[in-house]
């Protein structure tokens, strides 16, 4: 039945509606894509009930289809976002909106789909957020323009705060996708099907437009260098002064450079987009001297006494946080400089709290252990929890932490926080021509981590069962059941 128009003609309609299959097609539990028109569809059954949503993640447009379906939570396939099926709500990023919900009908034992063209063109999470609200005086600043503070800003509109709100940035740009930076230059496109596109206008997260719709300022070129927290203000490298009520720490942090005579030449960079395929590991070694000629590098000498010719030196040895401007505050801070926050990202300061890479955090699934983790995910996670807690809503972190990265075109997903563990259980076997393998991290006979190449979707699946708080003990781990991946 799948595919039987009930429309004339589907081009010239704002709404078109199709049967996509029977009833006793789906069990609960299942899902399945459909075309209604030209839209792909996910049709999913949950509790005897059918839902129609958009199928494409909010991310990066991964087909969700392929993802894992536990409840009526729906996690994507390449990065771990989490949608509700019966609402399309985005319940864990890295995901930026909400998915389109369809209508969906039961009629003589066939399930018919409606896409809406019109309210599909006009669909966005963004519908749900308000603006500033005249005569309501209230400043909550943010210091940084990246994921945290971008998600802390658009939760507070979401939320009905009709307040001030000032993004500052010392950056050029509007906040931008910054992950895309380190794994691909121009256009890439991954064996799964990710392409990345990186030029200044693809990577923004957000246009100006939004910006002035929803009374969001953003000062760009703009840098924090101290906050008086007694009397609520920061002054910045231009001489002006800001108010606040309540202030968000998300100024992020700084690649960490080697601190050697050349790193001041002109082909030493910090960060740079071009990963060559061609890639040697020294390992065991570090560079002791940079040797340049008329200004650039032109070979690195290892402490091992090798010496590499070099056309570009790129130095990625981790970073530092960016909290000079804190200096002689009351802000509670690690012996690295991160800024220590309890689970509603709040420090130690009354109407001051941290996100995103400075914020050192109880992680709930490392038993509250303090960490620091730098993940694109989190820090948007976190924002969202500092916005919900300034507005005394109470609500703590409990979100995974997801990474992904990209080499030789090939993506590795990883889920969890896998410091201290004591073994690894294999799935598959690593071989060159299939490029397939997941490891799981186990400590205390528990799964802590997953990472896997080409093993779609059980990495999410593994973020999905860690989130609901059930132990993947290793058993489960080193069976070949593969109903341990269950939620629900």
């Amino acid at each position: 039945a799948q595919g039987e128009l009930t429309d004339s003609d589907p081009e010239d309609t704002e709404e078109v509606t199709e049967v996509v299959c029977l009833e006793s097609d789906l069990q609960d539990g299942q899902m399945k894509e459909v075309d209604v028109g030209r839209h792909s569809v996910l049709l999913t059954r949950c509790e005897g009930k059918y839902s129609a949503i958009g199928n494409q993640c909010t991310h990066y447009g991964a087909p969700l289809s392929k993802g894992f379906f536990s409840g009526n939570k729906l996690r994507c396939p390449w990065h771990g976002s989490c949608f509700n099926v019966l609402t399309g709500d985005l319940e864990e990023f890295p995901g930026m909106d909400s998915l389109p919900c369809h209508k969906v009908k039961i009629e003589n034992k066939k399930v018919y789909v409606s896409v809406n063209k019109k309210s599909l063109r006009q669909h966005k999470r963004l519908q749900k957020m308000g603006a500033a609200v005249p005569g309501i005086i209230h400043n909550i600043l943010l210091l940084g323009g990246g994921a945290a503070s971008l998600t802390c800003a658009e939760t507070l509109r979401q939320e009905n705060f009709g307040g001030r709100i000032i993004m500052v940035t010392r950056e050029d740009l509007l906040p931008y996708d910054k992950t895309r930076l380190s794994k691909v230059t121009w256009l890439t496109q991954t064996a799964s099907g990710e392409v990345m596109n990186v030029s200044s206008d693809t990577i923004m997260l957000r246009s100006m437009e939004f910006f002035h719709q929803y009374d969001i300022e953003v000062w760009l070129r703009k840098e924090a260098l101290s906050v008086d927290m007694d009397k609520k203000m920061v002054t910045f490298d231009d001489g002006t002064v800001q108010n606040y009520d309540q202030l968000l720490l998300s100024t992020g942090c700084r690649a960490k450079g080697l601190d050697l005579p050349g790193m001041k030449l002109d082909n030493v960079k910090m960060l740079e987009t071009p990963e060559d395929k061609d890639v040697r590991f020294h390992m065991i070694d570090s560079v002791t001297e940079i040797r340049g000629m008329n200004g650039k590098v032109k070979e690195v000498v290892l402490k091992s006494g090798k010496v590499i010719p070099t056309d570009v030196l790129i130095v990625g040895i981790g970073s530092i946080p960016n909290t000079e401007y804190l200096k002689g505050t009351k802000i509670q801070t690690n012996s690295k400089n991160f800024v220590i926050v309890d689970k509603c990202m709040r420090t130690n300061v009354p109407d001051v709290f941290c996100a995103g890479d400075m914020a050192f955090f109880p992680l709930t699934i490392a038993k509250n252990q303090l960490v620091n983790i730098g993940h694109w995910q989190m820090a948007q996670a976190q924002g969202k929890i500092a916005a919900l807690n300034m507005l005394n809503k109470a609500t703590e972190l409990t979100s995974i932490p997801f990474y992904w990265t990209v080499l030789l075109n090939k993506t590795i997903r990883y889920a969890g926080y896998g410091e201290g563990y004591t073994e690894i259980v294999m799935k598959g076997q690593f071989q060159f021509e299939e490029r397939k393998f997941l490891a799981l991290y186990i400590k205390d006979d528990e799964v802590i981590a997953a990472v896997g190449l080409n093993y779609d979707p059980v990495v999410s699946a593994v973020a999905e069962r860690l989130l609901s708080g059930k132990v993947i003990t290793k058993e489960e781990a080193q069976s070949d059941d593969p109903s341990w991946l269950q939620v629900s």
